[in-house]
């Protein structure tokens, strides 16, 4: 409401500005200019409507002084004296109502109040209002004034009623009303403020019951017991609305709230406490559960390591073996040739003095160098086989450990044959010297020679065993992988069938994951398009996969191996960086991934294989595992039939 230029008074004079600043007080005590906006903020009544703005009490009292009291020529005396008057209203009038809004506990009454705790109040708080002007309708009934606006007066005023009932009978309006406010303390104090406004203008419920002949105006008061138990239509409508309740019953019910309160959080309190401690019990035993677990796998792995350690080891001590043997052969066939070469020389200084001894002598001569020919020659040959038998000894080494040492034996057998039928082709060459030579040692030698050759057939035929052991063993190797591999098969055709999904399942490896596809392009067209545009790109990339020319892949030597060497995809590959830039790290990796797979598992055919697969911990699963799996779930199906 605007009445900074629309006010019924022309301008005054400085001199009569006291007398207006008291017209403008009694108009503001009696709710004319609404002040209050709500319970924490006011307007001033007096400000342009431009200029309108909402200020805390405080700073509204404030303004009202400074303008009041402004000393400038530009202040009008009718503005400084309504803001004279709003200021002695907040300071007077209004202090009890913003007293009221302050926060307050729910145990304790508003400090302000000043009633008797035990005397018995209508509850909820109830105002009583009589002598509102009523008039004569057209059909003989009475009517007055709506209760909402009395409701707005009063709230003007700050007493912040909820609403305001006006009291109806069979002749209409009674001319009276009651007045509701609040529950709680709040609504208490407004109540009473309401009271004491109407006592301070004498309008209170003593001036209405004293025997004054004419009463204008509105008598108010707060409804208490003798109220409550009246026997007219205010009494009737008490007891229908509310009941007599003290202050002291009031404070003893909330307290009572107020404990019970506090007894359900406790409980509430206590039982989460005790779920909080469970769950820590359970943590706990999870945790040691898990430091088992690791511990078992910590030894585990110790316990492999040291056994690869022992493999290895062995293996190379194997190696280290061969070669001395073979050097030692070596050493022994240098020995040979250089004792043959001095016979020779030997030989050549022997001059016969007759013919037949020259020609028996050329004839010795071209023998011995045939000898010498044919042990090159079986140098060379041992050479030879040294080649072979390292190459054996490094194929051998990706077999299984029993097949790889007795094979070792029966190569380091083969090759002592050998060296013993070269010993005894050597010897046996010596042996037609010695006899030209007529030496009686080197006969001696031969004999034991000749047992050492029977000796040697004599291996020889165990030798043959052995071999025909060995092939048995392979060809028996081959059988069992052959059925495993069989059976591998047959599992993984029983697994497809079976529905739902476990640890253990079937991959087909180097299929293309679609949704990266799906993902990127819904990023770009509608879900129509983009489920669309995503099975084209599938079919193309699957294309690729398939095709044998392209090979994204680079060789990378592995550290601390010297020829060994690992393939990785490369990233400098042309169309998987050009997919990348324009689709995304997701759909790169979905087609690395694939192409990968393909690449370990069918390099040559590029198609997509079944393979058994544990996805649990994301590799590829035993047969032991996969029959492990198929059992339990076997189990588990016959436990629902039950």
């Amino acid at each position: 409401m605007d009445i900074s230029s629309g006010d019924s008074d022309s301008d005054i004079s400085e001199s009569e500005m006291g007398e207006y600043e008291d017209k403008s007080y009694e108009k503001l005590k009696k709710g004319k200019y609404p002040i209050m906006v709500s319970d924490e903020t006011y307007t001033c009544p007096y400000c342009p409507q431009k200029n309108k703005q909402t200020y805390r009490y405080k700073d509204l009292l404030q303004h009202a002084s400074g303008v009041g009291n402004s000393s400038s020529s530009k202040r009008k005396p009718q503005v400084k004296a309504n803001h004279l008057a709003l200021a002695k209203y907040l300071q007077i009038d209004l202090v009890p109502v913003v007293s009221s809004s302050k926060p307050k506990t729910q145990e304790d009454p508003p400090s302000g109040c000043e009633c008797d705790h035990d005397e018995k109040i209508v509850w909820p708080w109830t105002g009583i209002v009589v002598n509102i002007p009523t008039r004569r309708s057209e059909d003989g009934r009475s009517v007055g004034e709506s209760g909402s606006k009395l409701r707005d007066e009063l709230i003007g005023r700050g007493f912040n009623p909820v609403r305001v009932h006006p009291l109806w009978n069979f002749r209409g309006h009674s001319g009276t009303a009651a007045v509701e406010f609040r529950k709680g303390w709040p609504g208490l104090h407004n109540a009473l403020s309401f009271e004491k406004a109407y006592e301070a203008d004498h309008h209170g419920k003593k001036d209405w019951s004293a025997n004054d002949d004419v009463k204008n105006g509105l008598y108010a008061w707060v409804a208490r017991a003798d109220d409550y138990n009246a026997s007219g239509i205010i009494g009737e409508y008490l007891r229908k609305i509310g009941d007599l309740k003290t202050i002291s019953e009031l404070m003893e019910e909330e307290a009572r709230k107020q404990d019970r309160l506090v007894s359900n959080l406790t409980d509430i309190i206590e039982t989460k406490n005790k779920h909080i401690k469970e769950m820590e019990a359970i943590c706990y035993e999870t945790s040691k559960s898990l430091e088992v677990l690791m511990g078992e796998k910590e030894n585990l792995l110790q316990a492999y390591n040291e056994e690869i350690k022992k493999i290895q080891l062995s293996a190379r001590e194997h190696f280290q073996k061969i070669s001395s043997d073979h050097e030692k052969l070596k050493s022994q066939l240098e020995t040979h040739k250089q004792e043959l070469e001095l016979r020779g020389a030997e030989l050549e200084k022997r001059e016969a003095l007759n013919e037949t001894e020259r020609k028996r002598l050329a004839e010795e001569l071209e023998e011995n160098a045939f000898q010498n020919s044919a042990l090159q020659l079986a140098a060379l040959e041992q050479k030879r086989a040294d080649e072979k038998v390292m190459k054996l000894a490094e194929d051998q080494k990706r077999q299984k450990e029993e097949l790889h040492n007795k094979i070792i034996q029966l190569e380091k057998k083969l090759d002592q044959k050998q060296a013993l039928e070269l010993e005894i082709e050597q010897l046996r060459g010596s042996l037609n010297v010695i006899k030209h030579m007529g030496d009686s040692d080197d006969i001696e030698v031969l004999n034991k020679m000749e047992a050492s050759l029977k000796e040697l057939r004599e291996k020889e035929g165990e030798l043959e065993d052995l071999e025909a052991l060995n092939q048995t063993l392979i060809v028996k190797e081959r059988k069992s992988n052959d059925e495993l591999q069989e059976a591998r098969k047959e599992l993984i055709n029983g697994l497809k069938e079976i529905s739902g999904r476990g640890n253990i399942g079937v991959k087909r490896m180097g299929e293309l994951d679609g949704k990266p596809f799906l993902e990127a392009l819904k990023r770009k067209y509608n879900e129509e398009l983009a489920e669309e545009r995503a099975t084209e790109l599938c079919s193309l990339w699957e294309e690729y996969l398939r095709d044998p020319d392209w090979l994204p892949f680079k060789r990378i030597k592995l550290e601390g191996k010297e020829e060994e060497y690992k393939e990785v995809i490369n990233d400098e590959d042309e169309k998987l960086r050009d997919l990348k830039d324009e689709m995304g790290n997701e759909v790169y990796k979905s087609v690395t991934s694939a192409i990968t797979e393909i690449n370990e598992y069918n390099p040559s055919g590029r198609y997509i294989t079944s393979e058994l697969w544990n996805y649990g911990e994301g590799r590829k699963a035993s047969l032991k595992e996969g029959i492990k799996f198929l059992l339990e779930t076997w189990k588990s199906a016959k436990r629902k039939h039950r």
